[in-house]
């Protein structure tokens, strides 16, 4: 049974094919033109973390898609109580033809997916962030054309969308740079992960990374479940902003993507986010077209 756990799960080809998919149904969508591909199922949604995005593309793509949606917080199921997540997954694949989750440890996530029955979709998890990275590389393509050949330097911490786009763009015939300060780098597992691609390069100078890139990318310094570090990481992330000059370094007509929510005047300058705003909304509209795209290819 095929799930959507981490992106190096998935081949290239299978990121590409979904891609293409996902730019269909976006098509259909504008055109006004119904895809109802999973009328009848059911898919459950589950949230350990709060959402905007995540919960408001999945519940519409659901819609659209003519199936129904079930949303579950912890505060409203017994996993909230400490029910043990195989239970949980058990009972669910009895109910559901699919489920969501947007949690914290990725151990859970895979624990549903052993145990469920069910195809699983990760739609958060702290090492994880595959559904963000299918709408950036959509994006990527929708404005370049391509995605074979690009460079994109991802500026900030290692945590789990750095964990994602490494994956998606090496997998996906991208160069990809990182820079995160020392003692914030992606896991030893990812870095391992990339270091079998010839085109990953980790440093901790957001300048070196930033040289000729076609895309600039950040994210929050501190992350949901990090809030106590925020002063300490702002030292720490001082000068990995994206901002006019690292922009300076890209190649021209470089895009800057952000997955939201957004801390202006931190990881990104308010005239950078200002500037490409339409970009980064794209994105964030892209989450409902890539998400219903993976749906249909697990469970359609």
């Amino acid at each position: 049974m095929k799930h959507l756990l981490k992106l190096s799960d998935w081949t290239g080809e299978e990121i590409i094919a979904t891609l293409d998919l996902a730019d269909k149904l976006k098509a259909e969508q504008k055109q006004g033109i119904p895809h109802p591909a999973l009328k009848g199922k059911s898919i459950a949604l589950v949230f350990s973390k709060a959402s905007t995005r995540t919960r408001c593309s999945f519940d519409v793509g659901v819609y659209q898609l003519g199936a129904h949606s079930v949303t579950l917080s912890s505060a409203e199921s017994q996993i909230g109580r400490g029910e043990p997540i195989e239970d949980t997954a058990r009972v669910l694949g009895r109910y559901f033809d699919g489920i969501m989750i947007r949690t914290y440890k990725q151990s859970d996530v895979e624990e549903l997916a052993k145990y469920s029955g069910v195809p699983v979709i990760n739609g958060l998890t702290d090492d994880a962030h595959p559904c963000q990275v299918l709408a950036d590389l959509q994006t990527i393509r929708e404005y370049k054309g391509k995605l074979a050949g690009l460079k994109m330097a991802y500026i900030g911490d290692g945590n789990n969308m750095a964990n994602s786009l490494i994956a998606g763009a090496l997998l996906t015939g991208m160069q990809i740079s990182v820079a995160c300060p020392v003692g914030y780098q992606p896991a030893p597992a990812v870095l391992e992960y990339a270091a079998k691609f010839s085109g990953f390069t980790l440093t901790d100078d957001p300048k070196t990374a930033a040289a000729g890139a076609d895309v600039l990318i950040t994210d929050v310094w501190a992350s949901m479940g990090q809030e106590q570090e925020a002063e300490a990481r702002k030292k720490a992330f001082a000068g990995y902003q994206i901002n006019n000059d690292l922009l300076a370094l890209a190649n021209p007509g470089c895009m800057v993507q952000h997955c939201l929510p957004a801390h202006r005047g931190e990881e990104i300058a308010a005239d950078v986010l200002e500037a490409h705003a339409n970009e980064i909304f794209d994105e964030a509209e892209n989450r409902l077209h890539a998400q219903k795209a993976v749906m249909v290819k697990l469970m359609g």
